[in-house]
């Protein structure tokens, strides 16, 4: 893309932001319809909602935070497969940092129940978080060049190539799961791991976690879900299809989302 391009787009975007505000850029990104509901309008935190789509694939996930809990270092051990996978670079420190899976404490991935008095158990776990996939991904729409699209599948998917850095989809993300490569993360990539089959990025890009398609495509699971074995700490699976193991486990257990009220509709969601 001709640099003059990449300049306009930047500055003017910025200059529509700056000028709208942060709440009502954030507003008019997430606008989707007339049942969507607005982050100005919203309340408290909504309940799980995982209604399916009239027809197609909608995939989705369920992390079992009592597996996770049980389990200690299986959360890192998702983590370090994942940024294996995908060839994550490790600047080694936390300005630079790419991350596509990590860990959080409870306050800061439900910023939107209460912290008061909060159940022990919650209080000492950390959680991991990736990007949600929304049903509604205001990144989508926040992004000029389609660099980050919606799938027919329901996976938020990157296209590395048409990225121009502007990070607009970093600010419309509710969830902050993106992040961008301020270097060069090639020479950061662990050459002893480095995943030949999975695309390296450049400086100037935005990244964030998609789901492994290049692995479905090959009919393996998300390399998060493979490295938590038989554990059941992960599932992975189609929402819409009401007869598969991810439908049958929010039917029968209680299920929270991340800032669901946002009217975004996540394809994550947590057992606690």
């Amino acid at each position: 893309m001709d640099i003059k391009r990449r300049q306009f787009l930047k500055i003017a975007g910025l200059s529509t932001i700056a000028g709208l505000g942060a709440p009502a850029a954030f507003n008019l990104l997430l606008k989707g319809g007339p049942d969507t509901v607005s982050y100005a309008s919203s309340g408290g935190e909504a309940e799980a909602s995982h209604e399916a789509a009239p027809t197609g694939v909608r995939l989705g996930m369920v992390i079992d935070q009592r597996v996770f809990d049980a389990n200690k270092g299986l959360a890192q051990k998702c983590t370090t497969a994942c940024h294996t996978v995908h060839n994550v670079p490790n600047f080694g420190n936390k300005k630079d940092e790419i991350k596509w899976i990590f860990e959080v404490p409870f306050e800061k991935a439900f910023t939107g129940k209460s912290q008061y008095h909060k159940n022990k158990n919650l209080e000492d776990s950390s959680f991991l978080v990736l990007c949600n996939h929304c049903d509604n991904p205001p990144c989508v729409r926040a992004c000029p060049t389609k660099a980050t699209f919606k799938r027919k599948d329901g996976i938020v998917a990157m296209d590395y190539h048409r990225c121009i850095g502007c990070r607009f989809c970093m600010a419309a993300c509710p969830y902050g799961m993106r992040s961008f490569n301020w270097r060069d993360p090639r020479p950061f990539i662990d050459q002893k791991t480095h995943n030949k089959e999975f695309p390296t990025r450049m400086r100037g890009v935005v990244e964030k976690c998609n789901f492994c398609v290049d692995r479905l495509a090959r009919g393996q699971q998300p390399a998060c879900v493979e490295a938590c074995g038989n554990t059941g700490a992960m599932t992975f699976g189609d929402l819409n299809d009401s007869h598969s193991e991810i439908v049958k486990l929010l039917d029968n257990n209680f299920t929270i989302q991340r800032k669901p009220s946002l009217g975004t509709n996540p394809s994550v969601f947590y057992i606690v």
